[in-house]
């Protein structure tokens, strides 16, 4: 009976819980920015350097698009972050101390600074192995209560789940369904935002070195990790990259001179809130010097040691003052002057001209795809005959554009067509070391930039199917000098005799020593001996076979 009574209290007393918060009067301990007034609501607190600076997380995250970046310009810019102490003998007061990103996360998942009651975000469990209790963080359906506009707030609600949104998508390694993932350094310039046109999942990024510099390419091979097959697509970059950039820049140039001066207006407005959170540091350890001062002027002679001790906390805030007057002083003059005239002339000038900044290889690749994301959602690509791009603008709008497919590397080393063509004509007259000769002297190369030779050009021939000169001429009737010998009833030595002399009609058929002979019409030449040869030419003289060097096989 006394654990089933335990058992009623404690639900008793949750509930009793929970209908406080959903009234909205639950106590929760103020996060900082936020104070409890005298009617017992949340309001902002009234210390205006915490204000400002817990504005200037938020509206830094919202230019940044990542905590840890908040965190870094933090630490740049020499801002500490604002800490009250519940806890020991200074509990109440605000400590400064710098930025943290663990606390940087808790404040942009926390929904109070969007002026909204929360209770249950999280659901504890007990693991069975060792007992401890889990934390899971629940969705927003699941919130038990949930109370928009209960106070004042820092940020609307459309902000914080535009935050929200930004966190998962950072969320690089967290997740099955994260559906982008940040801009990253590599060169892929639609690295995360593209979607496959076949199975509809994420396309991930490749990179592979080509003639010395890494290109991209473009694969999706979730469901082929998944299910050991292949991937799905695997689509090369360059190209791709090269057409989304000039639809990009054309979709871009006529609103230029409006984002050049939402530029200016934004670095001025950053550059003085974060100088008055400069000059507010320097206010406060001011104010700290001062009050230490008056409690060692009031502490009276005879008591020594609280003297001595209130007199070192005196130079301890003044050296500290000290410090962070010199690091204003040189901070301000490192940032330089406004923008004059002249220098916004300058800067609207390079903003109008934005395919110059594109194209500049000084703009990191990060940047890039940076200023990609703000104009586009998504590019959907598939691989048929051609590469066909369905880009996806934010406001809604598509367009659609087809690219070639990039050849592959035999094709990059393969002869091209138009020398083919050549050969196919030439093949029918010359041989392939004639051939060679007339392709070097009309300065043509090869696939890989090399000078023709007799055996490349036999490779040309064999790899396209493309007939010899003895071929043609076989197909022609034309006869090899054992058959026009046995003709001629002589032996092959003197038939070769005969076309040499011009007695006969012989052509070279190859650049070897085989010849081929013209159909026999009319009477047949007989041997006379006595009878000089030039006498009975009829045809030109065959010449005889000479092994020519290699020239260009060497």
């Amino acid at each position: 009976m006394s654990e089933a009574e335990l058992h009623v209290l404690r639900a008793r007393l949750l509930g009793g819980q929970l209908n406080k918060a959903r009234r909205g009067e639950l106590w929760m301990r103020p996060p900082i920015g936020f104070v409890i007034d005298r009617t017992g609501r949340l309001s902002l607190d009234p210390d205006v350097q915490i204000q400002d600076t817990v504005r200037l997380l938020f509206e830094t995250f919202r230019r940044t698009g990542s905590a840890q970046k908040v965190v870094r310009h933090f630490a740049q810019e020499k801002i500490l972050w604002p800490r009250r102490l519940y806890t020991g003998g200074r509990a109440g007061q605000i400590v400064f101390a710098p930025l943290a990103h663990s606390r940087a996360l808790g404040m942009l998942h926390n929904p109070r600074y969007a002026g909204a009651f929360v209770y249950g975000r999280t659901r504890q469990r007990k693991v069975i192995i060792a007992g401890q209790p889990r934390n899971r963080r629940l969705p927003r359906a699941e919130w038990k209560v949930f109370l928009p506009n209960a106070h004042p707030g820092y940020l609307t609600w459309d902000e914080y789940e535009a935050n929200q949104a930004t966190l998962l998508t950072n969320a690089a390694g967290y997740g099955t369904d994260r559906r982008r993932s940040p801009a990253r350094e590599g060169v892929a310039l639609l690295q995360g935002v593209v979607i496959c046109g076949r199975c509809g999942l994420r396309m991930t990024v490749r990179y592979s070195v080509r003639h010395g510099h890494p290109g991209p390419d473009y694969l999706c091979q979730r469901r082929g990790i998944q299910t050991a097959e292949p991937s799905c697509q695997i689509i090369p970059g360059t190209g791709l990259d090269e057409a989304v950039s000039r639809v990009v820049l054309e979709a871009v140039t006529p609103a230029a001179l409006e984002v050049a001066f939402e530029v200016f207006d934004e670095l001025r407005r950053r550059k003085a809130e974060v100088d008055r959170l400069r000059r507010a540091q320097v206010e406060r350890a001011r104010e700290d010097a001062e009050l230490a001062q008056r409690q060692f002027m009031l502490v009276r002679p005879e008591h020594r040691l609280v003297a001595d001790t209130l007199e070192q906390q005196w130079n301890e805030k003044l050296v500290r003052l000290a410090a962070l007057e010199e690091e204003y002083t040189r901070v301000t003059k490192t940032d330089g002057s406004e923008l004059s005239g002249h220098d916004r002339e300058r800067i609207q000038a390079l903003v109008a001209d934005l395919p110059r900044v594109w194209h500049d290889p000084r703009t990191p690749a990060r940047e890039r795809k940076r200023m990609l994301r703000l104009l586009i959602e998504d590019v959907t690509l598939l691989r048929d005959r051609t590469i066909q791009l369905h880009i996806r603008w934010k406001g809604g709008a598509t367009t659609s554009l087809e690219c070639p497919i990039p050849p592959g590397a035999p094709d990059l080393r393969r002869t091209p067509a138009t020398i083919v063509e050549m050969v196919r004509a030439l093949a029918v007259e010359h041989t392939d070391r004639q051939i060679a000769d007339t392709l070097n002297g009309r300065w043509l190369r090869t696939g890989t930039g090399q000078l023709f030779t007799r055996l490349r050009v036999r490779h040309i021939r064999t790899a396209h199917g493309i007939p010899s000169l003895a071929e043609h001429l076989r197909q022609a009737g034309w006869l090899t000098a054992t058959e026009i010998a046995a003709q001629l009833g002589v032996h092959h030595t003197t038939a070769k005799r005969f076309a040499c002399e011009g007695v006969l009609r012989a052509i070279r058929a190859d650049d070897g020593a085989s010849m081929l002979f013209e159909p026999l019409t009319g009477p047949l030449p007989r041997a006379h001996p006595g009878k000089r040869f030039r006498d009975r030419r009829r045809y030109p003289q065959c010449a005889s076979h000479k092994r020519k060097e290699l020239q260009y096989e060497a």
